[in-house]
């Protein structure tokens, strides 16, 4: 039985807590940018209309990134506003998922991260990944290595997951 069926049959009507919807999406093909600022990873964002505007989203991210040259960032985005990012220190990008350098071709990182956000609304609400290299290099999304033409070094996907949780 799915998660969600299982969370809402346990509570009764008008009860918070309860899974009301679950949007996701997996990304099993490849992206890369060497943009240092953040871009929108294509075909890795889901859209969620919440039923009323005290309810939250639960969003669940895991991404598989790597950069062999230099440190590379991701994190979690609200329509045009980043979520889930660490507080201003001097020059530090601000992300949602730990650093991606890896310093070799052959070794990529697994990130993940959940996040309950309050989005205040009823109108639809997009969530995305955005990454960004840290100042030189490519950063890698779903590659196996930066060359891409070892069969041994395999794919991965990345997914986001999104469910409107009932306040």
């Amino acid at each position: 039985m799915p998660l969600s069926k299982i969370l809402s049959a346990s509570l009764g009507s008008g009860v918070g807590g309860k899974v009301l919807q679950v949007v996701s999406t997996t990304k099993t093909d490849t992206f890369s940018t060497s943009s240092t600022s953040f871009v929108d990873v294509t075909g890795l964002s889901v859209s969620i209309t919440p039923s009323s505007a005290s309810n939250k989203i639960l969003v669940i991210a895991s991404i598989y990134a790597g950069n062999n040259t230099q440190y590379s960032h991701a994190r979690l985005v609200r329509g045009s506003t980043a979520i889930c990012i660490g507080d201003a220190n001097s020059s530090n990008t601000r992300g949602s998922f730990n650093n991606f350098y890896t310093g070799d071709n052959n070794t990529y990182k697994s990130g993940t991260q959940n996040y309950l956000d309050s989005p205040a609304t009823t109108s639809s609400t997009t969530y995305k990944i955005q990454i960004a290299t840290g100042g030189s290099g490519t950063i890698y999304l779903n590659y196996g290595g930066a060359t891409d033409t070892d069969a041994a070094r395999g794919r991965t996907a990345s997914t986001i997951t999104v469910m409107e949780i009932a306040g």
